[in-house]
């Protein structure tokens, strides 16, 4: 039973492959590992060879919110045979399991880490485990959030600063701890998924829209820091996306928030994936920009 997180392994650096094993009680640390067979440390060798190669090529990427959605399509879309990807969930270990099956499969080195984005001591662990393996940091998506939907006099304490620990925290946590690699380098590139809601607001949705509004303004600023460094930092506004999020939705409810959007349809995770690729492909002169992905919605 893994109570903590899970580590699951593939990269080729296997002499670190326990580095993350200083727990007290080591049994809530699994580590897989699919590229060599090493005795007494979980091993599952499961290599794979793919023909194509990604733009991303010989870049680590880290990607929270990665068991499903949004996260699950840019796990996939930027993998290839040379890139590390570190990838995280909260919660969601068995999903997390099939967006590593997924990558892996295109032939990518991958670590997937669960643990909550919003508890600096465990993303501190992640990234000590991704430099422990890959050495460096080229690529941040930060996917992680949670959304809630009800009257702001009905929200508890408890209830906004899940939000806001979920949503904000975790884009400050990451981000802490991949500057100081990419300042090293002057190299990088950052990318927040963010909402129109963080622009514009959403009635019964006060807390998503506040946290999401600070991700933006977090961006801008941070970007303008950065820049004289050649560090991207980036952030996409999505509109109406077909993921779970939306799931609290009704198909006719669906059908009428689509006629609202001027493109017809609500968007899809691999369409955000597509955009998140393109604006990694640009030059360090991109950047502080919050791009709206949502059809002409708002």
């Amino acid at each position: 039973m893994i109570n903590n997180y899970n580590i699951i392994d593939n990269s080729e650096n296997t002499d670190d492959c326990n580095v993350m094993d200083n727990s007290e009680n080591t049994d809530n640390c699994d580590v897989i590992d699919n590229s060599a067979d090493i005795d007494n440390c979980g091993v599952i060798n499961n290599s794979v060879n793919a023909d194509n190669c990604s733009v991303m090529d010989n870049n680590t990427i880290i990607i929270t919110g990665a068991s499903r959605g949004i996260g699950r399509a840019i796990a996939t879309a930027l993998a290839s045979p040379s890139t590390n990807l570190v990838i995280s969930c909260s919660k969601s270990e068995a999903e997390l399991q099939e967006t590593y099956d997924a990558v892996v499969k295109k032939g990518a080195h991958c670590t997937a880490y669960v643990g909550d984005m919003g508890n600096y001591s465990n993303v501190l662990e992640m990234f000590d485990l991704a430099l422990s393996h890959y050495g460096k940091t080229d690529i941040l998506i930060n996917n992680a959030g949670i959304a809630s939907i009800g009257l702001f006099q009905d929200m508890t304490p408890d209830m906004w600063n899940n939000i806001m620990s979920v949503n904000l925290n975790s884009v400050y946590n990451c981000c802490h701890f991949a500057v100081n690699d990419m300042l090293r380098r002057h190299s990088g590139k950052i990318i927040n998924i963010s909402s129109v809601w963080g622009l514009y607001g959403a009635s019964c949705e006060v807390a998503y829209s506040a946290s999401k509004g600070a991700v933006n303004s977090f961006t801008k600023a941070l970007a303008k820091e950065l820049a004289p460094s050649h560090i991207q930092v980036n952030a996409i506004a999505c509109g109406a996306i077909d993921t779970s999020m939306n799931g609290h939705l009704s198909k006719e409810e669906l059908d009428e928030l689509a006629c609202e959007i001027p493109a017809g349809t609500l968007g899809k995770p691999e369409g955000v994936a597509r955009l998140v690729k393109l604006m990694l492909e640009s030059d360090d002169y991109l950047t502080g920009q919050v791009i709206q992905y949502d059809g002409g919605w708002i």
